[in-house]
């Protein structure tokens, strides 16, 4: 087991990025057999693969849950996470980015850059995780590396540096040229190894070529290079590979390479890019986090919403509070720790399974170590836990390990109440790391047991799942009794349900799927007063403030809430503060016009008084909630609802029908490409007007349409929509 830094810098961590269907899984599958992790290709149509192991995956034939698997190449070790590429399943991917040190993202060299691979892109650039491009599927026909390089330039805005020129085209592909080496990598039929060779003489002045070009543009963006190629008219392929290094683990450039992960060809290179390019954990800054005795950091009156903070007027963009504190112990100052074995532990649990035989909960170790039978502090639930196994984690196999260090990416038997986005650590030193951000969800359902006798199990089986996928909410409708399930789409809700069906062996009964409303404000009011007088004998409750609620945003749509206070000369002391936000966000559960959550508003508290006696933090609280939702009641509100980003791809002659059937759907059409005779539509759709598109489309196409949907965020609903 590793005890030393060296060690440390032969690890990479890196997720496995796409698009629904740009052959994700299948990269991972060629990784294992090209590692000798495993000794049979799987297959995603077979249902054969190692990552895409839960039956509802190999039913529908996509990655629903991300997987961890571990493998070597030359000296190295790789914890890859193969992601889902569908939109329902973005959270997945949000947990995974963040304890990832890399990544490689996948483009379809016929469609290139996808809606989603855009999505995923943008969730890759928040978390600042450095990323090489793999250009997949060349053997397809249509297939054109150049189209799809240009694609990742004017739609990602990286800038895009190839290393690698195709052999043969379409069915044809037969291999590769390094530009960086200048020599041919080539595959057999069977795939099954490369074979190093001069470049062909064909290609001999196209690859002369490119290499010139990607010497000119590794040294516009790289001093090393720029100077070398100043002095010599040339870069050295030295030279080029550390230049590349740079600008990956810095952001300013990605590596492009090529080939068909379905027939064997260009892995190996990919996974020389993996190792060359990608950053190891003591490559990438220290992991930030706020210290707490007792592993608790208090808010200090700071609201953070959207990666938005304000305190007292004051914004902080980045989304991560200032180090505060000045008692001795430093409490809830910003540390960070960095990736050494010989530094107190700490951990992030990013998913947690449930499985027959244990609880299951995923880790990133950031510093430390630890080993079986250890103890560790949850910092968010107060309490010690005590690890029971430790396991190496190859999809649903699993090997014991004795201990894990930083760097490691394990899963761990024995945890009672850690959640995805808890932090483990010492506890003699605790610490609160950032937690993964977690997407509202935007549909719902009503659930119930057909049998009265199965309600309990279903209850049991509904807390198990939002215990493993935090994206799922549960919730009771106050009118209805119903239970509610909400998640981030169909498709989304579909998998849960249906886990419930198999998993527990429940027959469940499912309302129509109803998308989550919102309301906000278009029109705010000044001086809103509020007091808070009662008096029932012995120590009563006064509490008098006065607001101000305006929208959050220029035009209405957006979401977030902002709480700031003007009050001066101490007339609300800053506990009292406090306790008018915590009401505030209590009043934002429910708006005046039909009971939907309230977003997209400012409040600030403008002025207000106490009574020596009567004033405490709860008067405070209850004044602030009867406050904003009296002036809620004054404002100029409207009903807010989720809009998605329709990507539909129809074959040409059928483009007449979608746009009518789009425009039906309240669709208002943003652009449209004709390419190989099949044309492309991007929309703006509500997303209520989404059920059952998928067999309306099929129905119109004769099968031979498809579509995907991002919810890009929420917009004003007509007036005649009913949102009950």
């Amino acid at each position: 087991m590793r005890t030393d830094l060296t060690s440390l810098a032969t690890i990479r961590n890196l997720g496995i990025l796409a698009h629904v269907d740009a052959g994700k899984t299948t990269v991972t599958e060629r990784i294992l057999y090209a590692t000798g992790t495993t000794h049979r290709r799987g297959e995603v149509h077979d249902g054969t693969t190692v990552t895409d192991f839960d039956p509802q995956e190999r039913d529908r034939g996509i990655t629903i849950f991300a997987a961890a698997v571990s493998c070597a190449w030359n000296g190295h070790r790789l914890n890859l996470i193969d992601t889902p590429g569908h939109v329902d399943f973005a959270d997945e991917v949000e947990r995974s980015l963040r304890v990832l040190d890399g990544a490689v993202a996948v483009f379809d060299a016929v469609a290139g850059v996808e809606p989603q691979s855009e999505s995923v892109w943008r969730q890759a650039d928040r978390h600042g995780v450095p990323r090489i491009a793999f250009v997949n599927k060349l053997d397809r026909a249509g297939a054109d590396l150049d189209a799809a390089v240009a694609s990742i330039r004017d739609r990602l805005h990286p800038a895009p540096l190839v290393v690698q020129l195709p052999i043969g085209t379409e069915d044809g592909f037969r291999g590769v040229v390094d530009l960086i080496h200048m020599r041919a990598l080539t595959w057999a039929d069977a795939g099954e190894a490369r074979v190093a060779g001069p470049v062909p003489d064909e290609l001999r002045e196209e690859a002369r070529r490119r290499r010139r070009a990607l010497e000119e543009a590794v040294a516009e963006l790289h001093p090393g290079a720029l100077e070398e190629f100043c002095t010599r008219s040339a870069v050295s392929a030295t030279t080029l590979v550390a230049a590349l290094r740079d600008l990956t683990r810095d952001g300013d450039g990605v590596v492009v390479l090529c080939g068909s992960a379905y027939r064997n060809r260009g892995i190996e290179p990919l996974l020389d890019a993996v190792v060359a390019y990608l950053p190891s954990p003591v490559d990438v800054p220290p992991v930030r986090g706020v210290a707490k005795q007792n592993g608790v950091a208090e808010e200090n009156g700071v609201t953070e919403q959207n990666g938005v903070t304000e305190q007292n007027g004051v914004t902080e963009e980045n989304g991560v509070p200032e180090a505060r504190g000045t008692s001795e112990d430093n409490d809830g100052a910003l540390q960070q720790r960095t990736a050494s074995p010989d530094t107190p532990f700490a951990a992030l649990a990013f998913k947690v399974n449930a499985t027959p035989t244990g609880r299951l909960t995923y880790l990133r170790i950031y510093s430390g170590t630890i080993e079986k039978g250890d103890t560790v502090w949850d910092a968010n639930a107060r309490r010690t836990e005590r690890i029971g196994r430790i396991l190496r984690v190859q999809a649903d196999r699993h090997a014991q390990l004795e201990r894990a260090a930083a760097g490691d990416i394990v899963a761990v038997v024995g945890l009672k109440s850690a959640r995805a986005g808890t932090t483990l650590c010492d506890p003699a030193a605790p610490i609160v790391l950032e937690p993964p951000g977690a997407a509202d969800p935007v549909v719902s359902v009503a659930v119930e047991a057909r049998r009265t006798a199965d309600s309990g199990r279903l209850a049991t089986a509904l807390a198990r799942l939002a215990e493993e996928d935090p994206s799922l909410v549960v919730r009771t409708d106050p009118e209805t009794g119903q239970t509610v399930l909400s998640g981030m789409g169909e498709l989304h809700l579909e998998v849960a349900v249906e886990k419930i069906r198999r998993a527990h062996g429940l027959d469940v009964g499912v309302g129509r799927p109803r998308v989550a409303y919102r309301e906000t404000v278009l029109r705010g009011v000044r001086g809103h007063v509020h007091r808070h007088v009662k008096q029932d004998g012995g120590a009563g409750q006064f509490a008098h403030v006065v607001l101000d609620v305006e929208p959050l945003h220029p035009e209405p749509g957006g979401t977030g809430f902002a709480f700031r206070s003007t009050v001066v000369g101490g007339r609300v002391p800053q506990e009292y503060v406090r306790a008018v936000e915590a009401g505030c966000r209590d009043a934002l559960a429910e708006g005046p016009l039909g009971g939907h959550p309230v977003t997209g508003l400012r409040v600030t508290l403008t002025d207000g008084s106490t009574h020596v006696k009567d004033s405490s933090e709860m008067a405070f609280r209850t004044a602030g909630r009867a406050a904003l939702l009296g002036a809620l009641r004054d404002a100029a509100m409207t009903v807010l609802e989720p809009v998605a980003e329709v990507t539909v791809t129809v074959p040409e002659d059928a483009v007449g029908g979608v746009l009518g059937d789009l425009a039906a759907r309240r669709g208002r059409v943003t652009g449209s490409v004709v390419r190989a005779g099949a044309a492309t539509v991007t929309a703006t759709v509500p997303l209520a007007e989404l059920f059952g598109y998928a067999t309306r489309l099929r129905g119109r196409t004769q099968g031979r349409g498809t579509f995907t949907a991002r919810p890009t965020g929420y917009a004003p609903a007509p007036q005649t929509t009913s949102t009950r």
